[in-house]
């Protein structure tokens, strides 16, 4: 069963990278919404990011040695 959507996100962007977003969506069937899911999922995927994971790189910006 899919996740139900309840929370917003508000961002600004540069249209440039606005028209990259609407033009990978429209190439891949997507909504602009769902684009931006999608690759943060990808990206968290690729870069074994879970929520509720302590990651000290989020927290500082910084990684620990």
């Amino acid at each position: 069963m899919a996740d139900v959507k309840t929370e917003q996100l508000g961002l600004r962007i540069t249209p440039t990278a606005k028209a990259l977003l609407r033009e990978a969506a429209a190439r891949e069937h997507r909504s602009a919404s769902n684009m931006v899911e999608h690759l943060i999922l990808e990206y968290c995927e690729k870069n074994n990011i879970v929520v509720g994971v302590h990651n000290p790189t989020t927290e500082t910006g910084k990684t620990t040695s």
